[in-house]
């Protein structure tokens, strides 16, 4: 007993170590730098103003609410694209192929954000694959502008973060027992009755888990909005990054970092509500 106790205090150091000295130091640090304020005179007090800015300047508040909505429509976007992937994998194709068919989910991890966005410029730009491809079989005349617009930016934000609602997903799925389909199935269920009142109750804590992971990974983004979007598309990330290494204001940045963890910590609050679930069950 004295061994596993020992060994369990030897594994639970490191984390302890990677946790307070790479997340709970720094943050401490930023927060009390977002209640600092410099004077005229050169001196540091105690001020709200650095969160105050945030909610006077319009642009700082218009630029999250737009970062939330997009946000939340791609997570939507995530689940609609993801879920018939994981049921497919799951519950249709074999076991011997399903492990290799998850496999290939994970190239986008491997290759990196950075190479797969520039992937998507090529795709994307006005002389790209997308563009020829659909003036040479004559759908259009002249190239579509999708680069640097909302849409290359969704689609960027999207295709980085759909394995992270499908692995809960398949998780969920894939302990659900198909007894319970045949049966419901038998005894004359629609396949949207099954869908509906089966499928969907039963993966739900799945179907959360994974949103709230992808939300936080595209809320918080900032290489697809920067690169896809270009400057047309406005996310709440830039503006952070612009207060730290733009203009080197990093009580600011401080604030509306942590107000942008505030915020979207009560949108998946407001979420976990509207969906009837608890955090401890969906992280479990």
């Amino acid at each position: 007993m004295k061994k596993t106790s020992s060994t369990f205090y030897l594994l639970l150091i490191p984390v302890l170590l990677w946790l307070i000295v790479l997340i709970v130091v720094p943050h401490m640090d930023l927060m009390f730098k977002s209640f600092r304020l410099e004077t005229d005179e050169g001196n540091m007090i105690f001020s709200l103003n650095n969160y105050l800015t945030f909610f006077q300047d319009e642009i700082y508040w218009l630029t999250f609410v737009k970062t939330a909505l997009y946000s939340i429509f791609v997570t939507f976007l995530a689940f609609v694209v993801t879920f018939p992937v994981a049921f497919y994998l799951t519950k249709v194709i074999g076991k011997q192929y399903s492990g290799f068919m998850t496999l290939l989910l994970l190239i986008p991890i491997w290759i990196g954000e950075l190479v797969t966005v520039y992937g998507w410029m090529i795709l994307l730009r006005d002389n790209g694959v997308i563009n020829n491809f659909l003036m040479k079989i004559g759908l259009i005349n002249s190239p579509i502008e999708m680069l640097f617009t909302n849409f290359s930016m969704t689609i960027g934000l999207l295709y980085m973060s759909m394995l992270f609602m499908i692995v809960p997903m398949m998780s969920a799925l894939d302990s659900l027992d198909d007894s319970l389909i045949e049966a419901a199935s038998d005894l004359g269920a629609s396949k949207w009755t099954i869908f509906r009142q089966i499928i969907i109750p039963y993966t739900t804590p799945g179907i959360v888990s994974g949103g709230i992971i992808v939300f936080m990974l595209v809320i918080g983004d900032f290489v697809a909005p920067n690169i896809l979007g270009g400057k047309s598309s406005l996310w709440f990330t830039e503006q952070i990054y612009n207060k730290f290494l733009a203009s080197f204001n990093w009580e600011e940045g401080a604030a509306f970092g942590f107000l942008l963890l505030l915020l979207s910590s009560i949108i998946i609050w407001v979420a976990l509500k509207l969906t009837g679930q608890k955090l401890e069950r969906v992280g479990s």
